[in-house]
């Protein structure tokens, strides 16, 4: 039985969604291209109708994933244009992010497996974080292009570290004193 386009195109999509959030949640390696068929509802036999490799699959996963955090951030910086910076740092730094990593930010989840991945990957995962970091300047007021860059390069870092480490400790008081010392900090102008 033949798959229309339209469906192909639907269960691309639905492949790349599902491995999106199984990476986030274990790792490149941590799973397997069966059994993120299995997660899409498809067979294993069919992965290669879609993708090259799971490398191509890591590849358009991260840009996906990556894509939407930089929607995300220019829409909280659309409503909030005043005090941009402030919004975009209290939805990274919330508990409800912290706690879901297979929803959050690839960077935070999987920065240390992308250094490891194919250029390709890596390729995808820069392009994204320059995308993030151009809402992020914006979003910084005043001071020159340059500086704006600089101190947006300094706050991602800051963020995605202050999710890292609110994940990584065990005891949940700290975990949030981490997460309310980040805010404090990262949503100065």
């Amino acid at each position: 039985m033949r798959v229309s386009r339209e469906q192909v195109a639907k269960n691309r999509e639905r492949i790349i969604e599902v491995a999106g959030r199984a990476f986030r949640e274990k790792g490149f390696d941590g799973i397997g291209v069966a059994d993120l068929m299995k997660g899409a509802g498809l067979t294993h036999g069919g992965f290669y109708g879609h993708f090259a490799s799971k490398d191509d699959l890591i590849a358009e996963a991260s840009a996906a994933v990556m894509d939407r955090s930089t929607v995300k951030w220019e829409k909280l910086a659309e409503t909030s244009p005043d005090k941009a910076l402030a919004a975009i740092v209290s939805s990274y730094l919330d508990k409800s992010h912290r706690d879901n990593a297979g929803t959050g930010c690839l960077i935070a989840a999987l920065a240390p497996d992308i250094a490891r991945q194919k250029e390709t990957v890596r390729a995808r995962f820069t392009q994204g974080t320059q995308s993030l970091l151009r809402v992020l300047a914006k979003a910084i007021p005043g001071q020159s292009e340059a500086a704006r860059r600089e101190k947006a390069i300094a706050t991602l870092a800051g963020l995605v570290g202050t999710i890292v480490l609110s994940r990584a400790v065990d005891d949940p008081k700290f975990a949030d004193e981490i997460l309310h010392a980040g805010q404090e900090v990262f949503s100065r102008k």
